[in-house]
């Protein structure tokens, strides 16, 4: 244990690292570093468990990333996929192993918490960070940053991770940049057992009216999640377009348990990921998937390299040393999760133009869907796939060149 570092730092409690926000990005930090032996203290704001908006989907990335022992607390198991193109041309393809699994998330995130904890991590709950420090009479030292909670209360670390979701104060500190915001609106329906059992170990992707957005249904037992992802600044007709979808599904009967929306944030390429020594990980670095926007694998991926790479900087006994050791973080995250948001941006670009394209492709095109079953079942990654698969390659370099071509259907402004 690093327990052995100073008496002044007993004296002053300085934690080795400090993670902000206890989702699944920053439970995996907390978690990172504290199996590394150091001394973690994790801050959350809302009491836990507590609500997300969140479709829930647990692809392969994301059950790879999970802490050993972890027991996926799984509310169904999906094996067909329904594909509808703004309700017509339904589509079902279905797979012989399961595709993905479904989960909520309050007792997800509560559970990776857990590990953390029982990892050594030690959680704060009910507390609001305010700022971070890294110069200033608050700071005792070059290698110290403040944590400054509401109410004025200073938290000593030799490192942060930033985790605190998509309005991250963290990642204001980091100075994160964030070139495309969507909004998701979703609705929880309680639904009967006649309309469950319907679809159960079925969900339904439906590619939505305005460019690049779609809507989803994912049950879990007796509620069904309903959910649409849009551009932001259309918010009207992305509100319009769930009440359509739910209207169609012959779901409008039915009461909502919930019904929330949430804006996803994805970074810019040239967006930092650390400063000093504080790092940013999740949906506060604006780390998602862009065209799916799918966050999680991408919030326990990041999380891990963020706790990882904390414990580095925490030992760091200089800024020149913090400094590399940040930039390597940045260097891992660039490698892999980078390198998955610049083809899924591509994507996002072709599907705004041309959805009709992608459903045609995944309900009638044999190695489309296979490549969709590999990405959710975690056998390979958006960017694995254009690396090793030259008709992939061909295939988006034939829909860059088209970039410039027209749109399938004028869309009205």
């Amino acid at each position: 244990m690093s327990g052995e570092n100073s008496s002044a730092d007993d004296v002053q409690r300085v934690w080795d690292v400090v993670v902000v926000g206890a989702g699944p990005a920053g439970a995996s930090a907390a978690y990172a570093a504290a199996v590394a032996g150091r001394r973690v203290l994790l801050l959350e704001k809302a009491e836990l468990p507590r609500y997300k908006t969140c479709g829930g989907g647990i692809i392969g990335p994301s059950r790879d990333a999970l802490p050993p022992g972890f027991e996926l607390p799984f509310q169904d198991r999906v094996h067909a996929v329904t594909f509808s193109n703004n309700g017509r041309f339904t589509r079902t393809r279905r797979s012989k192993q399961m595709l993905f699994g479904l989960i909520n998330r309050p007792e997800f995130d509560q559970q990776l918490v857990e590990h953390a904890q029982k990892a050594g991590a030690e959680l704060r709950t009910g507390v609001t960070v305010q700022r971070v420090e890294q110069h200033g009479s608050a700071v005792p030292d070059r290698r110290t940053v403040a944590v400054v909670l509401q109410g004025g209360e200073t938290v000593l670390a030799r490192a942060v991770v930033g985790a605190d979701g998509s309005a991250s104060r963290i990642g204001a500190h980091v100075g994160v940049k964030l070139d495309q915001v969507d909004l998701g609106l979703e609705a929880e329906i309680p639904v009967p057992e006649t309309v469950a059992e319907d679809w159960k170990g079925r969900v339904l992707i439906d590619w939505g009216p305005m460019p690049g957005s779609y809507g989803w249904v994912f049950p879990k037992g007796d509620t069904l999640t309903v959910g649409v992802i849009s551009a932001r600044g259309q918010g009207a007709a992305t509100k319009r377009y769930l009440e359509d979808f739910i209207a169609r599904l012959g779901l409008a009967g039915f009461e909502p348990a919930i019904s929330s929306g949430h804006l996803t944030r994805c970074r810019a390429d040239d967006s930092p990921l650390s400063r000093g020594r504080v790092l940013v990980c999740g949906d506060a670095a604006g780390l998602l998937e862009p065209w799916t926007r799918e966050g999680i694998s991408f919030a326990l991926r990041s999380g891990r390299l963020a706790g990882e790479w904390a414990v580095r900087i925490a030992e760091a006994h200089d800024a020149v040393d913090a400094r590399r050791q940040a930039l390597n973080y940045a260097f891992a995250i660039k490698a892999g999760l980078g390198v998955e948001m610049s083809v899924g941006k591509r994507m996002l670009a072709v599907f705004e133009k041309r959805p009709g394209l992608f459903h045609a492709a995944l309900t009638g095109f044999r190695p489309a869907w296979r490549a969709f079953r590999d990405i959710t079942q975690g056998s390979t990654s958006l960017g694995e796939l254009v690396r090793s698969h030259p008709i992939a390659q061909r295939a988006l370099a034939a829909f860059d060149r088209n970039q410039a071509a027209p749109a399938e259907e004028p869309v009205s402004s």
